[in-house]
């Protein structure tokens, strides 16, 4: 069984104006929440082989915030992960080798969340399963999704994950400092 873990940046600062979206840092609360999802990751035993992560700024600093991450895992920042739709995202996971257990990938939205839905199907949702329908609502920085998969990266598709949890930073205990 694979492991797929999306995670989407934490919130990011836009108190300079003439700064380039790329470029955004995360704010306090981004900081905090990011330290947070880590913790929550370590407590559940949840350590990527492979990270797959935007160019920006506020998905670099969200991953530096996960650190240290088990096992040294293989991290590539990727400029096509900028902005990605679901599809971009998808072939990006679909390129991984068959060899890796578990990838995450730290990414924006709009695409971050269609591919968590499209992954978890409808029929996840009309089972009630309450990940699912959460997830179906919205898709809030810092959130992470766990996805079982049976088969393949390169098989990987529409309906085929199994969504395990969905982990949203305001249901985590706050982080000391």
């Amino acid at each position: 069984m694979k492991q797929l873990l999306l995670l989407r940046h934490a919130k990011s600062s836009w108190d300079e104006a003439d700064q380039t979206d790329h470029a955004r840092p995360l704010n306090a609360r981004g900081r905090r929440n990011a330290v947070q999802i880590g913790q929550a990751m370590r407590a559940l035993g949840l350590a990527p082989d492979y990270v797959l992560v935007s160019t920006a700024r506020r998905t670099q600093e969200t991953l530096a915030a996960l650190e240290p991450l088990p096992d040294a895992p293989v991290i590539l920042p990727e400029d096509g992960l900028y902005l990605a739709d679901a599809e971009q995202l998808l072939d990006a996971i679909r390129a991984v080798p068959e060899t890796v257990r578990s990838v995450m990938v730290i990414a924006h939205n709009p695409g971050l969340h269609d591919l968590a839905l499209s992954l978890t199907g409808p029929a996840a949702m009309a089972r009630g399963n309450a990940h699912a329908m959460r997830l179906a609502e919205k898709y809030p920085t810092g959130a992470l999704a766990e996805f079982a998969i049976a088969g393949s990266w390169a098989g990987l598709g529409p309906g085929v994950a199994r969504l395990v949890r969905f982990i949203v930073p305001r249901d985590l205990p706050e982080t000391a400092g």
